[in-house]
């Protein structure tokens, strides 16, 4: 919603007409225009992308209390690129559907102020992967004495931040928040079991999510081994799909895309 301010890279590198350059790693690090000074890693840019997800925030805020996610204007949340398809006009039905709900309600002399039909609850996510940023915004939670890392509500690993013995595990073993930990067709479950045993210790139902990112073709020939690894450890764990990493392609002309049809596999 903010941007992604911080991207892992495959590459150190970048090549464009034998000239190599730093990779792009996100606004939060450096720019993306193909020169030496944009690829300089600048700190400053932290402060810009928390001000910006800050004001973000701020503004979801403001529309999650504010009236705009009353059950009340759920007609007015359509969408223009839904309005002329089939996904649009079954929108509108329920919309309409829950009109009549809440006349019914008001009829009967039930109040519409309460706050579970004016505000609405939301939560953030990011991959753990620029450590001094989120470093800067921990702190320690003097009711419980537990350090939480206020950069968002649930913070995830992938590919290139969950190694055993890496820093991003080790910062997120000292954080209370919920975690996640992205696995593509290449995890080993015995690797996994020994991630989650790090990350929750203490076996806390609702302290790890296993986002599974394996593409159509892997998901029920690699998944299966990973839910019997975690099973037969006794580790609790909510299982989450991620259809759209795993299924990315290079289109002809070279952008990335996801064929939607691999993705409601």
């Amino acid at each position: 919603m903010a941007g992604q301010f911080a991207k892992p890279r495959s590459e150190p590198l970048e090549e464009r007409d034998g000239v190599k350059l730093p990779s792009y790693r996100g606004d939060n690090v450096n720019a993306d225009a193909f020169d030496a000074k944009s690829r300089v890693p600048d700190p400053q840019r932290m402060l810009r992308a928390y001000t910006q997800s800050a004001a973000t925030l701020n503004l979801l805020r403001a529309f999650a209390t504010g009236g705009y996610a009353a059950m009340q204007r759920v007609t007015q949340w359509n969408l223009d690129f839904t309005e002329h398809s089939e996904q649009g006009d079954r929108y509108q039905e329920l919309a309409h559907r829950v009109d009549e709900a809440l006349g019914f309600m008001a009829a009967a002399g039930l109040t519409m102020d309460h706050p579970i039909m004016m505000t609405t609850e939301f939560w953030t996510s990011h991959e753990c992967l620029l450590l001094p940023y989120e470093q800067a915004l921990t702190r320690l939670d003097s009711t419980s004495g537990l350090f939480y890392d206020c950069s968002a509500h649930f913070l995830w690993v992938g590919e290139r931040t969950r190694q055993l013995d890496g820093a991003h595990v080790e910062f997120l073993r000292g954080v209370a928040n919920p975690l996640g930990i992205k696995v593509s067709d290449k995890m080993n479950p015995k690797e996994l079991v020994k991630l989650i045993e790090i990350l929750n210790p203490h076996n806390k139902p609702g302290r790890i999510t296993v986002i599974a990112r394996m593409g159509a073709e892997n998901m029920r020939v690699k998944l299966p081994h990973l839910i019997r690894a975690v099973r037969s450890a006794g580790q609790i764990v909510t299982w989450v799909s991620d259809p759209m990493h795993g299924n990315t392609i290079k289109a002809p002309c070279g952008l990335k895309t996801r064929p939607f049809d691999a993705i409601r596999v």
